[in-house]
């Protein structure tokens, strides 16, 4: 692609947000457009992002064969009033409702009450499980407090799957076999995750895992025991029984070792028992021709804040101000960014013979064909998450670029015939 068809304008970018420099920088620079608070367009490269965190997602789950399918965003009012939660969304006003002359709706801020609809019409016998479903899919919540742009919005896009068992035991599996497939998840995203114990809150079920990493601009309080790498959400502690809790589902006797820290959830895993089954009456037939209830179990990525999150995690600071990001290349929508002095014959047929022969090995790079100082593309490049960056310039004889990596600086000199060779 070309800078020149990209319609992007470069900017100076003054004082950034400290607790969200990168997000605010995607802001200054109309690589997300803010319609208002929790609302917000995507330009091409973080639009291309979160199509690779999606991608990466959906494959570690066909691995261990979760089917994916699409659930309706607008969902009737009736199939919330039948799991008992259609009250509790409106009334503390989380839930966008819609009402109009024929019936009431409501936008999806979660997915459990769809699901359970879906596999009613699916899993009948004992002989259709175990099965999990998921989708990546847009949800709606009328957040009153939006933070930190896309790790907080209105409208949002996320994960979820829901897995479905005959009974306890084979549940505890199908929960297992998705917390693994986490780990692999957020290790292909470059996350050091956590598993933080938290409490299941107004979903309900037995017990859950949070997924996080370990930042100051977290808006979670963890309490972390560095000797064994456990952890659990300070939100445990509310609870009147949290010590048996803690000692029953998860046997942590000794809290003397723990360290409070700053944590972003990133992902969210359920075990969900039969609350929803029960209440929706969603049973399937077993051997001897009883209806049972589904054991559940519920998982979500918030997709929206990991790639906020790779964002934050990724920027460069220049005398410790954040200037730009450097996105890991398996991530970035662009793997090169070519530079080349405008003013040079020369410099500008080989910047353009490596942008074409790149393009044609089917690698996505970026050309900044406008006519600008060198300098300034190299600062946009920096803005744009583009890792590294081919310079024909002054400090390169013919048939040589100057190749050099954002995130360390580091720079070498790389001939032109001797790099398409590579196998990229």
């Amino acid at each position: 692609m070309k800078m020149s068809k990209m319609g992007f304008n470069s900017t100076k970018l003054p004082n950034l947000d400290e607790m969200f420099p990168a997000q605010d920088m995607l802001i200054k620079t109309n690589q997300l457009i803010m319609y208002e608070s929790g609302i917000f367009a995507y330009d091409y490269v973080p639009y291309m992002l979160q199509k690779k965190v999606e991608d990466i997602i959906a494959e570690e789950l066909d691995k261990i064969s979760c089917i994916r399918v699409s659930l309706p965003l607008l969902q009737p009012a009736t199939i919330w009033k039948n799991s008992g939660r259609w009250n509790n969304y409106v009334e503390d006003g989380t839930m966008f409702v819609l009402d109009t002359d024929k019936s009431t709706y409501g936008l999806a801020p979660t997915a459990e009450e769809a699901i359970v609809e879906f596999a009613k019409k699916k899993l009948t016998s004992y002989k259709t499980m175990p099965v999990t479903f998921y989708q990546i899919g847009e949800k709606f919540r009328n957040e009153i407090r939006t933070r930190g742009y896309l790790t907080r919005g209105k409208s949002f896009l996320m994960l979820d799957a829901y897995s479905f068992d005959i009974n306890e035991e084979e549940s505890v599996k199908s929960y297992n076999n998705i917390r693994e497939a986490y780990f692999k998840i957020f290790d292909r995203l470059g996350f050091d995750v956590i598993p933080v114990i938290a409490d299941n809150g107004s979903i309900g079920g037995k017990k859950s895992e949070e997924f996080m990493i370990l930042i100051d601009s977290g808006e979670d309080r963890i309490l972390y025991d560095k000797e064994t790498g456990r952890a659990f959400n300070i939100e445990i502690l509310d609870k009147e029984n949290y010590k048996e809790y803690l000692k029953l589902e998860y046997g942590i006797t000794n809290l003397d070792n723990l360290e409070e820290k700053r944590a972003m959830e990133l992902g969210h895993i359920f075990q969900l028992g039969t609350k929803y089954s029960e209440t929706m009456k969603a049973y399937y037939t077993t051997k001897d021709n009883k209806n049972m209830p589904y054991y559940m179990g519920c998982y979500g990525i918030g997709v929206s804040r990991v790639v906020a999150m790779l964002y934050e995690m990724n920027t460069i600071k220049e005398n410790n101000r954040v200037v730009g990001v450097s996105l890991p290349e398996d991530l970035s929508p662009f793997k090169l960014y070519i530079v080349y002095k405008t003013d040079n014959e020369e410099k500008v047929k080989e910047a353009n013979k490596l942008y074409e022969s790149l393009t044609n090995k089917g690698i996505n790079v970026l050309l900044d064909d406008r006519d600008i100082g060198i300098g300034a593309k190299i600062k946009d490049s920096k803005v744009l998450g583009v890792p590294l960056v081919a310079i024909f310039g002054d400090n390169t004889k013919e048939n040589e670029f100057e190749l050099e990596d954002n995130k360390t600086s580091n720079k070498e000199i790389v001939k032109l015939n001797e790099y398409l060779n590579i196998d990229k």
